[in-house]
């Protein structure tokens, strides 16, 4: 007999499990504020490309360091390495920003940090 759990798909989605688990990615960087215009731009551009991306950030972070987590703004969506690389590519093109860290997609309802 196996020890395999079996749910069925009713379950699977209501647990975010197997075919409807959401996947996200954490990030996280170095802000060296110069000027408030240098922030404001900065913090457009990203609103920007998370409005366009339909993504949902979760922010944290103290006055030089910034992290989130970025995952899909659909209910059973999921971000893409597509979205992953659209991220890091605005946060290195910033000026303010440094050592950025974009982390692989993981689990954002069961293995967030």
């Amino acid at each position: 007999m196996s020890n395999e759990v079996v749910r069925t798909r009713r379950l699977r989605k209501k647990l975010y499990l197997d075919e409807f688990a959401i996947k996200g990615f954490p990030f996280s960087c170095k802000i060296d504020v110069q000027s408030e215009t240098d922030y404001e731009v900065f913090f457009d551009c990203f609103a920007d490309l998370i409005d366009e991306r339909d993504l949902f950030v979760g922010i944290d972070g103290e006055s030089d360091v910034l992290e989130g987590f970025v995952s899909s703004g659909e209910r059973y969506g999921s971000a893409t390495e597509d979205d992953r690389s659209a991220v890091e590519a605005v946060l290195t093109a910033q000026k303010i920003i440094s050592e950025v860290k974009v982390g692989e997609l993981i689990d954002a309802t069961y293995n967030v940090l």
